[in-house]
């Protein structure tokens, strides 16, 4: 049966009167009263006995939103209640009917669980948290088309009803067992018709509605078709319905955001604009599909927001512009948008800049959405960051506070002991030892100043809020380290590269012939460099092992690891204990199998490059600001045996080799398995920007950041995860 209005002449008149003088907060956005709703009377959407025709119930319209020129999509009904009441408010509904005049031009209403907005007076729709050039137009529906229930344009369905009101209005509906036995339509002349500009609508009874198309193909054909014995609803006519097949309901709300993840972009972005945007939409499709499918019974739902940090930057303004030659400027300026931000990030004249964009953009995303969801710091909401490519970069030195200058000030610290140590004349002593008094006294007057400063004003954090899981998704983070002096060490803790009191778990995410990524575990323990890493389930696996209980496994058993340097030449890489040998699937010889070291071989160039820096306190120079924790496992009791300065640093980071029993406490690396048919080649150009539709990474996402949920929830309702 069709749905039609239910609603008195109280119900489609009060409601619409008492929402006009109401208004209430929703989602940080002003909305208008739900208590106005009329109660629902038909559930499952049958009609009562004896029903007559009147204006449709605010939950018999339904709004719609087109993106990307496609087909309409319905907004869910909560949303579409809101938005239709907001639309009578205003005046252009029942109350401009009735002749009470427009009312005050209505606030914003925020729909699909609070990213966008709806502007009812000039029906569009806008992101919240991003800006997009392009606004989405919205519909009302009132006549939906059978069969799709897509609706008809808004100015037809507005004269289709308004005609149909004035002819059937206060007539009775038949019942739907007496449409069973009535008279079928092919046999029933139109009661009514009505002309449009390039389609007619006939009525052959209340609810039999038909429209037809006035173009000359179509007239012929339904001559033909009339001449060959077929009616003219059945050959030609598109039947028409009256209120959409569902009803909007309270119920139809999304549930309330418990944890938001921050989508940062690497580099490309200035070439292509808003492609972070899009990536996100992808991103946020798959995980929903994901979420429906594997996480429908938990309470957590996540939320994703693109930070778009680039295009805000003036960098240099035009000058690389001005000095790139005009010979294949297409490439170069491709080049200049893209790669140039590599460049700029190793400048110490705009590096700064990079970083306060980006620290700035999340701060005020997290500000912006806290407002308009007060409740999300009340209970506890948590916060991640997936980061791809340099975006990796920029916000590990954020969260860390890392900055190139500190390396330098050590360098000179070191330059100076070494010099202490060489044979010089008491002259010289003497004014090395006022230049170090001189020095000592400075740095004191410093620490005082910064002292007063702090307790006058407090330091704000860099970020507003604690990040629960950094993933990095192809992702250069490790090679960055590995210049900088970071080397192995033997306690197996993430705090080695990234606290824990800034972040709780680190993740590294890539696809095994990305060319940008590289691995982070070996950086942290030096044997996990012939240790694969974790292999991400295929979405559609059936009962997967849990990441914790999986094994680590070698890249090669029978090969001897490899060497860094030459007086290592000779160590061999023990299995850990509680590690089988267990050969890989699907993993071939992929590129991180053949540079499985390269890692280190990335800490070689960059002992090389950096020389004193990196040879003298390679092993205690971190990229963190604070001073490492003692690990487990003995860490403690290797630490009181560290060399002093001037002892290579990575004779002993070689303690990763002896430890038998060191393992990391959690895995970092994790990759996506190859395609049976992936070409290995093509995938090497692609496999960079394959992560944001990738189901795989969707569910992997989800299965960390509902981790807590799952635990509490009963283990039988996740058998399928």
């Amino acid at each position: 049966s069709l749905p039609y209005s239910t609603a008195t002449g109280g119900e489609g008149g009060e409601g619409s009167e008492g929402a006009a003088g109401l208004s209430s907060s929703e989602s940080g956005c002003s909305g208008f009263s739900l208590a106005a709703l009329p109660e629902r009377r038909r559930p499952g959407g049958c009609r009562p006995r004896y029903e007559v025709v009147r204006e449709l119930g605010a939950e018999e319209v339904r709004w719609f939103y087109r993106e990307d020129r496609k087909t309409w999509k319905p907004f869910i009904g909560y949303d579409s209640l809101r938005i239709e009441l907001a639309f009578r408010a205003a005046g252009r509904g029942g109350n401009a009917d009735r002749g009470e005049g427009p009312a005050a031009a209505p606030e914003p209403v925020c729909v699909r669980g609070g990213l966008y907005e709806v502007d009812v007076a000039s029906a569009e729709s806008y992101p919240v948290y991003w800006n997009q050039t392009e606004k989405i137009p919205v519909m009302r529906g009132q006549w939906f088309i059978d069969g799709t229930w897509q609706p008809l344009e808004e100015e037809e369905s507005n004269l289709i009803e308004q005609e149909h009101l004035n002819r059937f209005k206060g007539q009775q509906l038949q019942e739907s067992f007496d449409m069973e036995v009535s008279k079928p339509v092919d046999g029933k002349e139109a009661i009514h018709s009505l002309k449009l500009s390039r389609n007619h609508v006939d009525w052959h009874s209340v609810d039999e509605v038909y429209l037809y198309s006035d173009a000359t193909t179509s007239k012929i054909a339904r001559t033909v078709t009339q001449k060959l014995g077929f009616s003219k609803a059945s050959s030609s006519g598109t039947r028409l319905h009256r209120g959409y097949v569902e009803e909007a309901t309270l119920e139809d709300k999304p549930p309330q955001t418990s944890h938001i993840v921050f989508v940062v972009h690497g580099i490309g972005q200035k070439m292509d604009q808003g492609r972070i945007i899009k990536n996100t939409a992808m991103m946020r499709d798959t995980a929903r599909k994901i979420e429906e499918k594997y996480f429908s019974n938990l309470a957590t739902h996540v939320e994703f927001l693109p930070v778009e940090w680039r295009s805000k930057l003036t960098l240099d303004g035009d000058t690389v512009d001005s000095i790139t030659p005009d010979k294949v400027r297409g490439l170069r300026d491709m080049l200049n948008s893209s790669a140039m931000d590599i460049m700029y990030y190793t400048s110490p004249l705009y590096r700064d800049e990079l970083v306060k964009g980006l620290q700035q953009e999340l701060n005020r995303l997290y500000t912006l959405f806290c407002s308009r969801n007060p409740e999300f710091e009340e209970k506890g909401g948590k916060v991640s960051i997936v980061s791809h490519s340099l975006g990796c970069v920029i916000t590990y030195d954020i969260m860390t506070g890392w900055n190139p200058v500190r390396l330098y000030e050590q360098l000179l610290q070191k330059e100076e002991e070494e010099l202490e140590d060489n044979w010089m004349s008491y002259e010289e002593q003497r004014l090395l030892e006022d230049l170090y008094i001189t020095k000592q006294r400075l740095k004191d007057i410093e620490e005082r100043l910064h002292e007063l400063k702090a307790s006058a004003i407090s330091k704000p954090p860099v970020l507003k809020f604690k990040v629960e899981n950094f993933f990095c998704m192809g992702s250069p983070l490790a090679v960055f380290l590995a210049l900088r002096g970071v080397r192995p060490g033997n306690s197996g803790s993430q705090d080695h590269i990234l606290p824990r009191t800034i972040c709780n778990r680190l993740l590294n995410i890539f696809h095994p012939t990305d060319p940008v990524a590289y691995r982070l575990e070996p950086l942290i323990l030096k044997h996990y460099s012939n240790i694969s890493p974790v292999q991400i389930h295929w979405y559609n696996t059936a009962n997967p092992l849990p990441y914790e209980h999986m094994k680590p496994s070698f890249l090669n058993p029978t090969k001897e690891p490899t060497s860094v340097t030459d007086s290592e030449s000779g160590s061999a890489v023990p299995s850990p204990t509680t590690s089988p040998v267990m050969a890989r699937r699907h993993y071939g010889e992929s590129i991180t199998n053949i540079g499985k070291a390269s890692i280190l071989g990335a800490a070689s160039i960059g002992k090389g490059l950096g020389g004193m820096l990196f040879s003298r306190f390679g092993r205690s120079s971190t990229a963190t600001p604070q001073p490492l924790e003692t690990g487990k496992d003995g860490a403690e009791g290797d630490d009181k045996k560290a060399p002093t300065v001037g002892t290579p640093p990575l004779s002993h980071s070689s303690s990763g080799f002896l430890e038998t029993t060191v393992e990391l406490e959690h895995r970092i690396d994790f990759e996506l398995r190859e395609g049976l048919v992936e070409s290995r080649y093509w995938s090497t150009v692609t496999s960079h920007t394959a992560y944001w539709s990738s189901l795989d990474i969707a569910l992997f996402l989800l299965t960390f950041m509902c981790k807590d949920d799952q635990e509490d929830a009963d283990k039988s309702n996740l058998d399928t995860v």
